[in-house]
């Protein structure tokens, strides 16, 4: 007769799929918005989470809400490492993994969700403007993708997410550098997701849509209004957004933990966008 399974309390078959106990997140734009949300919702639910982001007054802001919202009688700021980073230089995504691992323990994943925007009609981009988004946007997710994917081909186990923009796919008047930058961060993205797939590692993208950020309030700020990308732009050839709401930062959140959790255990390579139907037409 065969034996019963371990059901104890910590045995494998007594976690939950979307349970992140015993798991190190590394954050990326963790100080605010999306990035905050994840780290936020990764410590919910049992994460050790090695938070970074250029802003480190926002960086405090997190460590001090994990502090204040203890958990199963334990001060989850105790799984929260916090430490500023400019993804633009290589050096120091590496030196900073290299001590969060050092703080939490080896990585099992990454969420990849630093980003900027410059908004300007092609003919009027600067170089300076092009130059930013490519450099944070795409050299920065590879930086980390690439110091981040050498640990994990290693141990052979863990899971890449990358936040993107449904801009990827769709052109938006005004958005070009914006745009062009996210379709390279998701074919980047995607391009790793099949080198790694052999080693068991999972890679996939979150193309979220309009979402109440500081980047989306610095659009409404030049003109726009959370009604307007509502209702959509007939002279700006945009479709409004079918669900008839921006979503919120954790709405963004949860598909991404979704993503790195053994709830998607038979998917890479995806590309989820979670825009509220906006584009219906892809």
């Amino acid at each position: 007769m065969n034996a019963l399974p371990d059901i104890g309390p910590d045995s494998p078959a007594a976690r939950h799929p979307d349970d992140f106990r015993d798991r190190h997140i590394l954050v990326t734009g963790a100080a605010s918005g999306i990035g905050a949300a994840v780290a936020r919702q990764l410590l919910a639910r049992g994460a050790r989470v090695s938070a970074v982001d250029l802003d480190e007054t926002g960086l405090q802001r997190l460590h001090a809400l994990a502090a204040d919202a203890p958990q199963g009688g334990a001060d989850l700021s105790d799984r929260l490492w916090i430490a500023p980073l400019d993804v633009r230089d290589a050096a120091q995504v590496e030196a900073t993994i290299a001590q969060a691992e050092a703080a939490l323990g080896p990585l099992h994943g990454l969420a990849s969700v630093a980003g900027v925007l410059e908004m300007g009609d092609v003919a009027d981009l600067s170089d300076a403007q092009w130059a930013h988004c490519f450099d944070v946007n795409v050299t920065g997710v590879f930086h980390l993708c690439r110091a981040v994917a050498r640990r994990l081909r290693e141990r052979r186990t863990g899971a890449i997410v990358t936040v993107s923009s449904n801009a990827a796919t769709t052109p938006r008047a005004g958005m070009a550098a914006y745009a062009a930058s996210k379709a390279a961060a998701t074919q980047l993205t995607r391009c790793l997701g099949l080198e790694l797939a052999l080693h068991g590692i999972r890679v996939n993208i979150v193309s979220p849509g309009s979402t109440d950020t500081a980047m989306q309030q610095a659009m409404w700020a030049l003109g726009s209004s959370r009604e307007a990308v509502i209702a959509g732009d007939p002279a700006r050839w945009r479709l409004g957004i079918p669900l008839a709401k921006i979503a919120t930062p954790d709405e963004i959140a949860q598909a991404v933990l979704f993503l790195l959790s053994d709830q998607a255990s038979h998917i890479t390579l995806h590309d989820l966008r979670v825009d509220g139907g906006a584009t219906l037409d892809q």
